[in-house]
């Protein structure tokens, strides 16, 4: 749901003609950790953004083999168009360990909205350049609370949208 609703927001805030969400391949920041099929993450998506007409998702991470790395997919975005970068103020605070991180700040403008935890100020030195903050409601529910809710066996209906839901329960993804 914050994907979502930070995807709303930056629709309204930035004057961009459509908002695309591109699910990870192989995210190499969580090379350690056991994440979800890029299949059933680019599923998920695609339910979540289904009738919002200025939401699409793009898969070219998820086909691409090797580490995801953002400046491999901002490079492959035809040059003359103006990209943002939107994140959580939790991901906007480490885009200095990134891959590239000069080359993703200077292909693509940062919009990025404030995280429970996160201080504002903190994460502008932390990224070194210009920021547009995004005015984005705050919610506390995070994929990791919903893919333990959903491993141990609790619902987590309402914490995604209802597609999701569906999808997540009929794969069982976590369980």
């Amino acid at each position: 749901m914050a994907h979502l609703i930070l995807g709303e927001s930056a629709y309204r805030s930035l004057g961009v003609d459509v908002v695309t969400f591109v699910p990870a391949g192989d995210p190499w920041q969580k090379s350690e950790r056991v994440v979800t099929t890029a299949g059933h993450r680019v599923a998920m998506v695609r339910a979540a953004v289904s009738g919002v007409e200025y939401f699409e998702v793009d898969d070219r991470e998820t086909k691409r083999t090797g580490p995801s790395f953002t400046i491999d997919t901002l490079e492959s975005f035809p040059g003359d168009d103006d990209l943002w970068l939107v994140l959580g103020a939790d991901a906007a605070g480490g885009i200095r360990s990134w891959h590239r991180a000069d080359e993703v700040l200077a292909r693509a403008r940062l919009a990025v909205a404030m995280r429970p935890g996160e201080v504002r100020t903190e994460v502008e030195e932390s990224v070194g350049a210009t920021i547009k903050w995004l005015d984005m409601t705050e919610t506390s529910i995070s994929g990791t609370e919903i893919r333990r809710r959903a491993g141990e066996g609790e619902s987590v209906r309402f914490l995604v949208p209802d597609p999701v839901w569906r999808y997540i329960e009929a794969e069982r993804i976590y369980g």
